[in-house]
């Protein structure tokens, strides 16, 4: 039985997580992994700075004025906070749209406070609070500037989803003929390739030059630079992706995925790392993540410090106290290829 990460109540494990993860260089030269490092996956919210390509390369993000953290907020799974649902808004009404025009549907927000808020007032959610609003909305203006039908935008034979898989299969390094397609939590498609070529796409976000075009290491330049300097708009607040860039600074770009997906590149190394809990728990992708960077010697001990709680992930019972932890048991495997 794999125990990559273990679970543990007082002294004893209580549960496993069996991961997998690969380290790929902008070459495209698997370095180390965990697991199997080509397993399909579908990194979901990962894919989010790719989805953001188009809305630079066509000309609508300069056009409707997106700065460093709309940017960021295209690249977002954002906990619903009032900077998050207050700057969709702002850029929808940019292109006279309003909340309407969002077909991403809607959850309970991450952040508490905002929910409680709207219960208290007796106001119902709406599209703006789901976490893929930003994406949705970058989505919208770019299918808005290039004169394309909005009320389709989400489906698979729309030019702008098109141009999405266009770039996944550009950046990643995959024909688009061997990405799969299925349909994300907010309802737009989603991509499965290997993990290996996800983490390639991330080393190329991380440091795209020479990998790809000019025109389009530009784009994911801008896309890394917004989301490094505005993580918070890529989260929020105590969130693993907002709190790792924000202490790395500009060194590293981090962005989770749905159903134990979490992805990282290493602007210096020019690296990218991409892991995906085999069971789908999110409660192990930090926790791997911050064991995978240590490993590769990324990172001082102040810095590790400052996130301990993602380094071992503390297991509380309902009066808050810490009975127990969720730590790493793996070593990364150096690539024969």
């Amino acid at each position: 039985m794999s125990q990559d990460v273990q679970v543990t109540r007082g002294q004893y494990v209580e549960s496993n997580h069996e991961i997998h993860a690969a380290v790929v260089d902008g070459a495209g030269r698997l370095l180390y992994y965990v697991g199997d490092p080509r397993r399909l996956t579908f990194p979901r919210s990962s894919m989010k700075p790719f989805q953001t390509v188009p809305l630079i390369e066509s000309g609508a993000a300069d056009a409707f004025g997106y700065g460093d953290a709309e940017i960021s907020l295209s690249c977002a799974s954002h906990s619903g906070e009032p900077i998050h649902r207050n700057t969709v808004l702002d850029v929808l009404s940019r292109a006279n749209l309003s909340e309407d025009d969002l077909q991403c549907g809607t959850h309970i927000p991450r952040d508490g406070a905002s929910y409680r808020e709207l219960i208290r007032e007796g106001r119902e959610l709406t599209p703006v609070f789901s976490n893929c609003s930003g994406k949705h909305s970058g989505m919208l203006l770019t299918a808005v500037h290039l004169h394309e039908d909005i009320s389709t935008y989400r489906e698979i034979d729309h030019p702008h989803q098109r141009r999405i898989l266009s770039v996944i299969s550009d950046v990643c390094g995959l024909p688009e003929d061997e990405i799969g397609i299925g349909v994300d939590g907010c309802g737009v498609p989603v991509h499965r390739l290997p993990l290996y070529h996800v983490a390639l796409g991330f080393a190329r976000l991380a440091k795209p030059e020479g990998a790809v075009s000019p025109k389009r290491a530009e784009a994911l330049n801008r896309v890394r630079r917004g989301m490094t300097s505005r993580p918070e708009m890529v989260a929020g607040r105590d969130r693993f992706d907002t709190d790792l860039m924000r202490v790395f600074g500009g060194e590293l770009v981090s962005k989770v995925g749905a159903e134990g997906v979490q992805c990282i590149g290493a602007a210096d190394r020019g690296i990218g790392i991409a892991i995906k809990v085999e069971d789908g728990s999110e409660r192990a992708t930090s926790v791997a993540a911050m064991e995978v960077l240590k490993q590769l010697g990324i990172g001082t001990p102040e810095q590790y410090a400052e996130l301990a709680e993602y380094v071992h992930a503390p297991v509380l019972n309902a009066r808050r106290e810490r009975i127990g932890e969720i730590k790493p048991n793996f070593t990364l495997l150096p690539s024969a290829e």
